[in-house]
């Protein structure tokens, strides 16, 4: 063999060598290896994509942590998974969660306590949240979520019916409403001067949108849900679902829509206005970018209708399960609240679904506060309310499931609002008495 075919076989072999060296040398060993990071999530539709997304941008933004995210059915088939799999050991590394069911998760055992050190390490500060989110990611003095949003109830509206009602000012916006007489005039001008719909809202049998509705009534009024263990609402919670059925009996407003047909008269131009979530802003930008939506649309803050100007909200938080028995080793937590101090660093795209944001730097960043329609309902966290504390409140918790087998008939004229809160409360009883479970 000639001598420089041996040369260049040496080399090969070298190169070879060194190829292969370099490889063990940069893959993960077993001290620095990957570290897999499962996270449960109820989000779906376009919030799940924007999770997603979200998701994605992590993992590739560095190779120590990878996230996999497992979408589940929203409302209390996640939360019972949730629960379940925490209690016998096998709970993901990370939940998104209500802040409203702190105190039935939290209380109940599922969630494990984040310390002040681990939100340090991570590069977390309370202060860098909103007061009333932070408070109600608490629970008997610890932090036990983190969290991402708010989303409160507004109003959105057509301006093209809404215009030919009169209600436009000059500058193509709302006349403010103020009273809850002005709200349903507002309906009333729309229904008498298009023929259409006034309103639309979900109001089938199960839905929730009258519960939140009439609990943003409450607040307003001052008057409490729950006190001292009992229902002390009284003929204030009676007249404020009067006033939401007499939307309906008048014929402002057409009952025994479910969500999707609700949405979809709205989005249809066939109501002038829609009382709903935020989480609707991504199909209003989404319509109007394709050009199917076919009128203009505007968002305010839910108008006051009483004496103040609370409305309902709720929060999505992320979470880390007790998972007993198998606490969280330190350095998946460490992976755990790097992906978590990520997402809040980096959630203007999260906002971008309407949602308003519960980290103040993303919140407040220029960005943040131009994004449209975002800024047309701006005010609204200086007036949310949660449902009150208690192990049965929260998203699809026990005493939100009774309200909805019974306050939507009051809207359809199947019973009278004294006697759907009657049954309601008579069915409610027996969660108000029972003690809090520990799972």
């Amino acid at each position: 063999m000639p001598p420089f075919t041996v040369r260049l076989a040496g080399a090969a072999r070298a190169a070879a060598l060194g190829a292969a060296l370099a490889a063990v040398l940069c893959a993960p060993t077993s001290a620095h290896a990957q570290i897999e990071v499962r996270m449960w999530t109820l989000l779906s539709g376009g919030d799940g994509a924007r999770m997603a997304a979200l998701v994605e941008r992590f993992n590739a933004s560095q190779r120590e942590v990878r996230v996999t995210s497992t979408t589940l059915k929203w409302g209390e088939p996640f939360y019972t998974k949730v629960i379940t799999s925490s209690v016998v050991g096998a709970g993901p590394d990370i939940a998104t969660v209500h802040l409203s069911r702190m105190t039935n998760l939290a209380g109940g055992g599922v969630l494990r306590p984040i310390a002040p050190g681990e939100l340090a390490e991570a590069g977390l500060n309370p202060a860098d949240f909103y007061p009333r989110q932070w408070e109600k990611s608490q629970h008997a003095g610890k932090t036990y979520a983190i969290p991402l949003d708010l989303h409160p109830l507004v109003l959105y509206y057509n301006k093209t019916l809404v215009g030919k009602a009169g209600l436009l000012g000059q500058d193509g916006q709302l006349k403010p409403i103020e009273g809850i007489d002005a709200l349903t005039d507002a309906f009333r001008a729309v229904r008498q001067a298009t023929g259409r719909p006034g309103m639309t809202m979900e109001s089938n049998q199960s839905s929730y949108a009258v519960w939140r509705l009439w609990l943003t009534m409450l607040a307003q009024r001052n008057a409490p849900l729950i006190q001292n263990g009992r229902f002390a609402y009284g003929a204030a919670g009676v007249d404020s679902l009067a006033r939401i059925s007499s939307w309906f009996a008048r014929g402002y407003a057409q009952s025994g829509l479910n969500y999707a047909a609700s949405t979809s008269q709205f989005i249809g131009g066939n109501a002038g206005f829609m009382i709903n979530g935020v989480w609707e802003v991504p199909e209003m930008l989404r319509a109007t970018a394709n050009g199917t939506l076919g009128f203009e649309y505007g968002i305010v803050s839910m108008p006051r209708m009483y004496g103040n100007q609370s409305v309902w909200a709720d929060s999505h938080a992320f979470a880390i399960p007790a998972s007993e028995g198998k606490p969280m080793p330190p350095q998946k937590l460490r992976a755990a609240m790097r992906f978590i101090a990520f997402v809040s660093r980096n959630s203007l795209g999260w906002a971008q679904g309407g949602h308003v944001l519960a980290y103040r730097p993303a919140a407040e960043s220029p960005a943040a506060l131009a994004l449209m329609p975002n800024r047309l309902y701006a005010d609204v966290p200086r007036h949310v309310v949660y449902a009150p504390d208690a192990w049965y409140m929260g998203a699809a918790g026990p005493l939100e499931a009774m309200a909805s087998k019974y306050l939507p008939a009051a809207l359809s004229s199947q019973l009278t609002p004294a006697q759907a809160l009657r049954m309601f409360e008579t069915e409610a009883a027996l969660l108000l008495r029972k003690r809090a479970p520990r799972y």
